[in-house]
C-alpha cells in the first residue's frame, strides 16, 4: 500500500498533481483541480485518454472544437489526442479530478 495526503503532493497554479509513477508506481496520474472563476488550462492534448470528474462548481469546456458548459456531477471522457481546454465560471471554485491513464503527465500545449 502507498499513502499520501493531497497537501503533500506537488502544487502548481490551481492543481495538486498525483503522478502515478512517483506515488506507489501505479498506472494513472491525477490532477486535483480547485480553480477560482477564470482559471483553467488553455488548449492542449495528451497521447492517452483522460476522464474528468466534476465535483463542484461550473465550467466551460472546448473539446474537439465544440464548446459546452459542465457542472458538478458531470463526467467527461476525453480521448487520446483530442484538443481540449476548460475555464471555471460562476462565482464559486471549480473542483474536479482529472484522471490521466498514464503513470506520468504528458501534455502538449497548443
Amino acid at each position: 500500500m502507498h499513502y499520501v495526503r493531497q497537501e503533500d503532493l506537488p502544487f502548481g497554479g490551481s492543481t495538486h498533481q498525483f503522478v502515478g509513477a512517483d506515488q506507489g508506481d501505479t498506472g494513472v496520474s491525477v490532477f486535483l483541480f480547485n480553480g477560482e472563476p477564470g482559471s483553467g488550462p488553455g488548449p492542449h492534448r495528451h497521447p492517452y485518454d483522460e476522464i474528468q470528474f466534476i465535483r463542484e462548481g461550473r465550467g466551460v469546456w472546448t473539446v474537439g472544437g465544440k464548446t459546452f458548459e459542465g457542472r458538478a456531477g458531470d463526467i467527461f471522457v476525453i480521448k487520446a489526442g483530442e484538443i481540449h481546454s476548460f475555464k471555471a465560471i460562476g462565482d464559486s471554485p471549480l473542483v474536479q479530478l482529472d484522471v490521466h491513464l498514464s503513470p506520468h503527465f504528458i501534455q502538449e500545449n497548443l
